[in-house]
């Protein structure tokens, strides 16, 4: 499953928040079925920085550690570290997938005829 992490970037003097990069990875890459009506394949992550208020989406396969989210508790001592992880939150993204699916059938299924 993929993980989500956030890198933190410097802060200008316009900025109103902390800008920030949202780092995807181990993200597997997936299939998706064109129609006619979509000739150009998904990308899921297309305008998601936008959305977010991210600078940019970095999305990679493999696992990718970023050391800005690990903290050292005794910086005499290199094996205390603690690493900070952010767990998604996905209440109702089954139920999501399943919709889209459905649609995507139907949407098909009417090409089709």
């Amino acid at each position: 499953m993929a993980r989500l992490q956030i890198l933190e970037l410097p802060e200008g003097t316009g900025d109103d928040r902390p800008p920030f990069v949202l780092v995807v990875d181990e993200c597997e890459p997936q299939r998706h079925i064109l129609g006619l009506d979509q000739p150009d394949p998904i990308d899921p992550f297309d305008r998601m920085a936008e959305k977010i208020g991210a600078r940019a989406v970095l999305v990679f396969a493999e696992t990718i550690e970023i050391p800005a989210n690990e903290i050292t508790l005794d910086s005499a001592a290199a094996d205390h570290v603690v690493r900070l992880r952010v767990e998604p939150d996905l209440t109702g993204f089954t139920d999501k997938v399943v919709a889209e699916a459905v649609r995507a059938r139907a949407a098909a299924g009417a090409v089709l005829r």
